[in-house]
């Protein structure tokens, strides 16, 4: 879904964003027992509102164009990157509190690739698309790489989140619970 939101399916999308981020989150962080434990539920509860809900909110506001959208997109993907940096934090102190090493598996891998390369487009989109202080915010080709690098990085962090789910539970439900609502709201985010 390429083409502007109406007003009804922005305020729908939002609101599955929000609810998805949140409730979501919050299942994944008590997963695999049911239960809160600080401070590793706090891994993926902040990075699921902050990779998923945030920055998927700031895409899907970029699409109605205009201004104040394109400001709010920038501080909603910032925001949302900045919660991921608290979510990385939890899973390091974690480990550092467990004494167990750090970045040994796939999904430490891919989590630790993908903060490092989020930075690129948010600086990008800082310094060279901003409204008001942009370097070429006009540029087409600079937006368009923006926009595809930024949606890539968007799209391999919520696969590399389910599988992060898949390593604390097998669970078909569970991750059906994680993932479908991904599937879902992938084509009005990513496309």
């Amino acid at each position: 879904m390429a083409s502007k939101p109406s007003s009804t399916s922005y305020q729908l999308l939002v609101l599955a964003f929000v609810v998805y981020a949140v409730g979501v989150g919050y299942f994944a962080a008590t997963r695999p027992n049911g239960k809160w434990r600080s401070p590793f539920s706090w891994h993926p509860f902040l990075m699921t509102v902050g990779m998923v809900g945030c920055m998927g909110i700031g895409s899907v506001t970029k699409k109605l164009g205009g201004y104040t959208n394109t400001k709010l997109h920038g501080m909603l993907a910032s925001g949302g990157y900045l919660l991921a940096l608290g979510g990385f934090y939890a899973i390091y102190r974690n480990k550092n509190l467990w004494e167990k090493p750090h970045f040994t598996t796939a999904h430490g891998k891919a989590g630790l690739a993908l903060l490092i390369a989020t930075v690129g487009p948010m600086l990008f989109g800082v310094v060279f698309l901003h409204p008001d202080w942009g370097l070429d915010k006009t540029n087409k080709d600079y937006r368009k790489m923006h926009k595809m690098f930024s949606r890539i990085c968007m799209g391999c962090s919520w696969c590399t989140a389910l599988y992060g789910m898949y390593s604390m539970t097998k669970d078909p439900v569970e991750l059906a619970i994680y993932g479908v609502p991904l599937l879902i709201l992938a084509p009005f985010t990513l496309v």
